[in-house]
């Protein structure tokens, strides 16, 4: 069981850690066109990032997904998850990539440990992903996702923002690209972090929306999978593929919040949509030996993750972008 209880008696076993604010695309949900990356030093370091997770894990966390930015821009990557892989008591070991550095490193991944894909996939038509993504390529995801395929990956969900008018039209071509390649999908609702002039006009697509076009083409019941994040989950009669949507919006999911975050910067952020956190870095860098201090600023620390969070579709509240704050 956990050591890590929030004051609303909700325990703690999933980390989301990100390794990068660095991403080779500039998605319109996510970041501002000419983002401002931070300077290496502010970055923590490989060492660092390892010995905050391993505080995590001796406090009873078993589940931990790395994050960006894109994790994979950070050249050390593989490495990293060859350290967690070796953390006694982590059960799952995953990351969330857009994909478009998977030829390559599907492979080294799979082998030092990684046991679970997230892959971002919001369109099928290579000029729109450009656009979406501002200068990404589609041909390299598709690429990515059928070499993690081939690399042995058996647990690969795709991750897709739908976005009215934009790419809600698409929403039975990526399931059906699912049904093709045996992955599960997942649809979210943008979640309103940082400030951008897309987001200006009216593009939410709630998930009920998404899930009323499916349901034109394809029965859903619901599935009892579970994952230990926020999808709820479902079925088709004829597919071993699961459905699922994360809404943020309009099924807020905070009453069985079992996660937190850590921060490129090394800041434990208590809830997404709020900006409360704890500098983990200053401890770890002040006191690089002592593990049993960052586990009681953790412990500490937790007393302030909130109760819910309160994302407004009429404006944003959180001034910090997704990248930044590790997907």
């Amino acid at each position: 069981m956990s050591q890590i209880v929030d004051g609303f008696n909700r325990q703690v076993e999933y980390l989301r850690l990100s390794v990068t604010d660095r991403c080779d695309f500039r998605c319109v949900y996510c970041m501002s066109e000419d983002p401002e990356f931070l300077p290496r030093e502010q970055v923590l370091s490989l060492e660092e990032l390892s010995w905050v997770a391993q505080a995590f894990t001796e406090l009873g966390v078993k589940k931990i997904r790395l994050t960006g930015g894109e994790p994979l821009m950070r050249t050390d990557c593989d490495q990293l998850v060859k350290l967690l892989g070796k953390l006694p008591g982590l059960e799952d070991l995953s990351m969330t990539t857009n994909g478009s550095r998977l030829s390559k490193l599907a492979k080294p991944l799979h082998d030092n440990g990684l046991s679970r894909l997230n892959i971002s996939l919001d369109t099928l038509n290579p000029r729109l992903f450009t656009q979406l993504t501002r200068n990404g390529k589609l041909d390299r995801v598709i690429a990515g996702i059928d070499a993690a395929i081939a690399a042995g990956f058996n647990n690969i969900k795709i991750n897709a923002v739908i976005l009215r008018g934009q790419n809600d039209h698409e929403v039975i071509d990526l399931v059906n690209f699912c049904r093709e390649r045996h992955l599960d999908i997942a649809f979210i609702e943008e979640m309103p972090l940082g400030v951008m002039d897309e987001r200006k006009r009216s593009r939410h697509c709630s998930s009920a929306e998404v899930r009323q076009l499916i349901e034109q083409h394809y029965a859903l019941v619901p599935s009892s999978k579970r994952t230990g994040g926020p999808a709820k989950y479902f079925k088709m009669a004829d597919s071993h593929i699961h459905i699922g949507f994360i809404s943020p919006h309009s099924n807020n999911f905070c009453h069985e919040c079992n996660r937190v975050r850590v921060t490129v910067e090394g800041r434990l952020l208590l809830c997404l949509g709020n900006e409360n956190s704890i500098d983990l870095k200053a401890i770890v860098r002040a006191f690089p030996a002592d593990i049993e201090r960052l586990k009681t600023a953790i412990l500490s620390g937790i007393k302030f993750k909130p109760q819910s969070h309160h994302f407004d579709q009429q404006g944003v509240q959180i001034l910090r972008f997704m990248n930044a704050t590790g997907g």
